[in-house]
């Protein structure tokens, strides 16, 4: 199954959406900071059959909005709402990995009216982290883009499928591969983050909600520990032997705990016979 493009528009925002239609209960996709919408690829090729799933560049980022003037967390979960309602995506599963999985947590606590069930892969409430936009303002600066190869693009932001799933997202300009982002956007898009938590948020949240952690990733096992104490009924997994981007460097793990988590949360209880 293949994708086709959808757009949706919000306050002079355009979102470009890769939607891989089905006609099951709806499931959108968010990617992490400086990522795409086909990160999701390979989860969304398999979850089409028996779902409706749409994957979102966010703004900021692949093909939507370059340079939006907003970068608050607010825009992001409004643009989600905007998607949900143009798009016709009644009470959909929201999965969401890093800066994309906080997106989908704050929209689930502000709407819990929209959202069916919540899954986080690599994001939490967090903390205040003030040296974080700094840091990742220096990681972009070091990218010695434009990459003159997608395959040397790869090699320089991780090798293996977390590489090629990075490349993927740059465009070719010129025989020249380029980030589809600003650099000064995706620091912006930190800045609320840098300065605060969001327990309160975590908290509020009712919808069934599934944890996936990469043993190696961003999420601190306290985090995780509070999380779980704060929400107890919260369905958390480790991955072992993975980082951040789990979804990429183990794909086939992710889509087992999502198939699991969706049977459990979209179709109804059987009825034993007596």
């Amino acid at each position: 199954m293949t994708w086709s493009e959808r757009t949706v528009e919000r306050d002079g925002v355009r979102l470009s959406c890769r939607d891989w239609g089905g006609s099951g209960t709806p499931v959108l996709l968010l990617h992490g900071l400086a990522g795409h919408a086909g990160e999701w690829d390979a989860v969304a090729r398999d979850l089409s059959p028996h779902y409706r799933v749409v994957a979102v560049d966010q703004r900021g980022h692949g093909a939507s909005e370059r340079h939006p003037r907003d970068r608050s967390r607010a825009a992001y979960v409004a643009d989600v709402v905007a998607v949900l309602d143009q798009l016709g995506l009644r009470q959909p599963v929201l999965i969401g990995q890093s800066l994309g999985g906080h997106a989908a947590m704050l929209t689930a606590a502000a709407h819990p009216d929209l959202v069916r069930a919540l899954v986080l892969v690599e994001a939490g409430p967090g903390g205040p982290s003030p040296d974080v936009p700094a840091d990742i303002g220096r990681w972009l600066d070091s990218w010695p883009a434009p990459f003159p190869s997608r395959e040397a693009a790869a090699a320089f932001l991780g090798g293996g499928p977390v590489g090629e799933g990075w490349a993927a997202g740059l465009e070719n300009r010129d025989g020249a591969w380029w980030p589809r982002f600003d650099r000064d956007v995706m620091v912006d898009s930190l800045a609320e983050n840098a300065q605060r938590s969001y327990w309160d948020e975590w908290a509020s949240i009712t919808c069934p909600t599934l944890a996936v952690l990469g043993q190696s990733g961003i999420i601190a096992p306290e985090e995780c520990d509070r999380m779980l104490q704060q929400r107890p009924e919260t369905v958390a997994m480790s991955v072992p032997g993975v980082g951040h981007d789990l979804h990429l460097e183990q794909p086939d793990i992710l889509q087992a705990a999502l198939e699991q988590f969706l049977r459990d949360t979209t179709e109804p209880p059987t009825t034993k016979q007596t």
